[in-house]
C-alpha cells in the first residue's frame, strides 16, 4: 500500500536551516508529482511547494519562494524540503503527499522556529 514516512524536523532557531525527507513506498514513485504541506495549530493544512514527475518543475507559495527548495531522488523514492532562512512563521506539522495517491499521508514531522 502506499507510505509516506516523513522526517527531519526539528527545533531551530529563526535563520536557521533544516532539511526534510518524505520517504515513500507502495507506488511508481517517478511518475508521480510530489508535494510538501504545512499545518501550523488552528490553521488549515497550506500548500508550501510542488514537484513534477518529468522534468522536476518546481511550484512555491510566496511565502517560502527563495527560502525552500524541494527536490527528488527517483533512485531512493525519497522526495525533500530544504528549508533555508526560517521564520517563526514557519512553525508548523510538515506533511508529504503524492499527486498520484492525494488521499494518502504520513504522519508528518513537527518543525519549530524559536529562539
Amino acid at each position: 500500500q502506499v507510505k509516506l514516512v516523513e522526517s527531519g524536523g526539528g527545533l531551530v532557531q529563526p535563520g536557521g536551516s533544516l532539511k526534510l525527507s518524505c520517504a515513500t513506498s507502495g507506488f511508481t514513485f517517478s511518475r508521480s508529482g510530489m508535494r510538501w504541506y504545512r499545518q501550523a495549530p488552528g490553521k488549515e493544512r497550506e500548500l508550501v511547494a510542488t514537484i513534477s514527475a518529468t522534468h522536476s518543475i518546481t511550484y512555491y507559495v510566496d511565502s517560502v519562494r527563495g527560502r525552500f527548495t524541494i527536490s527528488r531522488d527517483n533512485a531512493k523514492n525519497t522526495v525533500y524540503l530544504q528549508m533555508n532562512t526560517l521564520r517563526p512563521e514557519d512553525t508548523a506539522v510538515y506533511y508529504c503527499n503524492a499527486a498520484s495517491w492525494p488521499d494518502y499521508w504520513g504522519q508528518g514531522t513537527q518543525v519549530t522556529v524559536s529562539s
